[in-house]
């Protein structure tokens, strides 16, 4: 299993950064999305999930859940979703700007 994560890991590490050395807008975009979502899975995978165990300390619980791996993908989603917000506008603006979508800012 751990074998089959880190290979799916790495898949959406290298497609993310194949997109994001394309020479369109849209797929830089797609590539971000991939990488933050390599990142999440990443961070899930490192801190060891449990399942059925509660994320607080308590007296009565022997084991509990680490609750950081949730919190840092839950503020990497957020921020993630504010990157690709902010990346689509730049783009649109420069699609309008420039009347292609190019990366390089080419005129064709």
């Amino acid at each position: 299993m751990e074998a089959l994560l880190s290979l799916l890991i790495g898949v959406m590490t290298a497609c993310g950064v194949y997109m994001l050395l394309r020479g369109r807008t849209f797929p830089v975009v797609l590539g971000l999305t991939l990488l933050s979502y390599a990142v999440n899975v990443f961070l899930f995978a490192m801190g060891r999930l449990t399942i059925g165990r509660p994320p607080v300390i308590d007296e009565a619980v022997s084991q509990y859940a680490d609750p950081l791996p949730q919190a840092l993908v839950l503020t990497a989603i957020v921020i993630s979703f504010g990157m690709t917000a902010f990346v689509i506008v730049l783009a649109l603006k420069a699609r309008a700007e420039l009347g292609n979508d190019h990366v390089d800012g080419e005129r064709e």
